[in-house]
């Protein structure tokens, strides 16, 4: 009886203390909010095994049959999985990389810890243009037309990294980080991409292009300056497919090339930039018809002045280059008028724009006798005739305004003679933005050449009258000087 008494004993003082534990967790639990409650009454996936006190009477894993007891455990279970929860919540998550792989589709990986999952983006489907008609014209000129540059089609392709162009650039900043075996590396691959696009030209009959003067970002440059002779084996190949194809490739240096200026080290500068071209189109092996056009630049206050600099500067240049130079008449302070003198003396061609005419006419002088003139120094010097031709935008009314040049041309010029060798379409910076476009367009109208559909793009809906470019402060400085109804010209 006395050992049936004391295991008695130890029985109830063990539920009291199993009780006591159990009021204990049930006050906590009520002093918890709402939301950590509904939290700990949701099912556990992990098991977690129930906690409670042994004693010589009872097996381990044996529960007791009172009520309050299996609360009890119920709530030490509550509480061991909140810890277990609140423990696992408190691990850093694992960070997730993308990789892009090059090969076929672009495909986007979510790499983790413990996970590998690929995630394959489906292929974008081919978009249709819609082509609109063209209103159809007759012509009997028997040239060939070409484009500036830039080819939109092969531009825009995607993804980006397909994209073929020939005018990638930078700034003196990046040169100074990255170092000039960089950019001469930009020059390479401008100079790379030029392969496809020659062979895009003659897949879509046009055999006249004028290249990039970004083809070697800074290549003139006082300071970071450098020899196109580490290029040579590329240029070579280039201007080989060229000649093969009978390709013509042109350059048109900078704006900022100005031989008639008062400042020597902007002549300097000048001459380095013909100089840069002039060893591009030799290493090229591109013959005299690879001419390098630039125009008169500024007046300075003095155009006759500024006239006889110029002819002091061509006088002086090496033979190379001054066998490469063509001058072109301009819309705003050398109409061809001005510049023919020069040409017939100094037997440099002159390339006759007509949208430039249109703005900055010759008095006395129509487009069909400067063409005349301007044809007989090319026959002299022996190489193919060329001019440039564009239109103002619609709606252009003010000389700024018309300075901005339609993407699009709708139609060949009434003075163009039948023999002329090449007709420019637009202009390297900001007309003819479509480019071959505006190539094709004509084809299509006039039915020069026959014309991949597959390359055709429709014309842009919206054309602003803006130029897009730097803007003049001299309006402003009349404005405030109280004179402001003088013309911009």
């Amino acid at each position: 009886m006395g050992g049936i008494k004391a295991s008695s004993s130890v029985r109830r003082q063990e539920v009291s203390t199993l009780a006591d534990a159990a009021v204990m967790i049930e006050e906590e639990t009520i002093t918890t909010s709402p939301q950590q409650r509904k939290r700990e009454l949701r099912p556990r996936r992990q098991k977690t095994a129930i906690m409670h006190s042994s004693s010589p009477e009872t097996t381990p894993g044996e529960l007791p049959s009172s009520p309050q007891l299996r609360r009890s455990n119920r709530n030490l279970k509550r509480a061991s999985n909140r810890s277990v929860e609140d423990s696992e919540q408190s691990k850093p998550k694992p960070k997730k990389r993308k990789v892009k792989y090059t090969e076929s589709a672009p495909v986007s990986i979510e790499v983790t810890k413990n996970t590998r999952k690929v995630r394959v983006r489906k292929p974008e489907p081919p978009v249709v243009y819609d082509i609109p008609d063209v209103e159809r014209k007759e012509s009997t000129f028997q040239g060939r037309l070409g484009y500036a540059c830039l080819n939109t089609v092969l531009r825009n392709k995607r993804p980006s990294r397909e994209a073929v162009f020939c005018s990638r650039t930078c700034r003196i900043q990046s040169i100074k980080k990255y170092g000039l075996d960089w950019v001469k590396d930009l020059g390479r691959q401008n100079m790379q991409d030029m392969l496809q696009l020659i062979e895009w030209n003659e897949q879509n009959n046009i055999r006249f292009m004028r290249i990039s003067s970004e083809m070697f970002p800074f290549a003139s440059h006082e300071t970071y300056g450098y020899s196109l002779d580490y290029c040579a084996a590329l240029l070579t190949e280039v201007g080989t497919l060229a000649n093969t194809y009978g390709h013509r490739l042109t350059t048109h240096p900078g704006q900022f090339t100005q031989l008639g200026s008062p400042r020597e080290n902007v002549v300097r500068a000048s001459i380095r930039e013909l100089e840069y071209h002039c060893q591009m189109l030799d290493l090229m092996g591109i013959g005299p018809d690879g001419v390098m056009i630039i125009h008169g630049g500024g007046v300075y206050g003095d155009k006759e002045a500024t006239l006889q600099r110029i002819r002091k500067t061509i006088e002086d240049l090496p033979q190379r280059v001054r066998n490469r130079l063509v001058l072109e008449n301009d819309e705003l302070c050398y109409n061809a008028a001005d510049l023919l003198p020069l040409c017939s003396e100094l037997l440099i061609p002159l390339v006759f724009d007509y949208h430039h005419d249109n703005i900055n006419p010759s008095p006395g002088l129509p487009p069909a006798a400067i063409i005349e003139q301007a044809n007989k120094i090319f026959a002299i010097r022996g190489i193919r005739p060329k001019q440039h031709l564009s239109e103002p935008r619609v709606g252009a009314v003010s000389i700024m305004e018309r300075r901005a040049h339609a993407d699009r041309c709708q139609s060949l010029p009434a003075d163009l003679p039948d023999d002329m060798g090449e007709l420019f379409i637009g202009y390297p910076r900001n007309q003819a933005k479509d480019k071959e476009q505006a190539v094709l367009h004509l084809y299509r109208i006039y039915n020069l050449h026959p014309v991949v559909y597959d390359s055709l793009r429709p014309p842009s809906k919206i054309q602003t009258t803006e130029t897009k470019g730097r803007k003049s402060t001299r309006r402003k400085k009349r404005e405030i000087a109280g004179n402001p109804d003088v013309s911009d010209v």
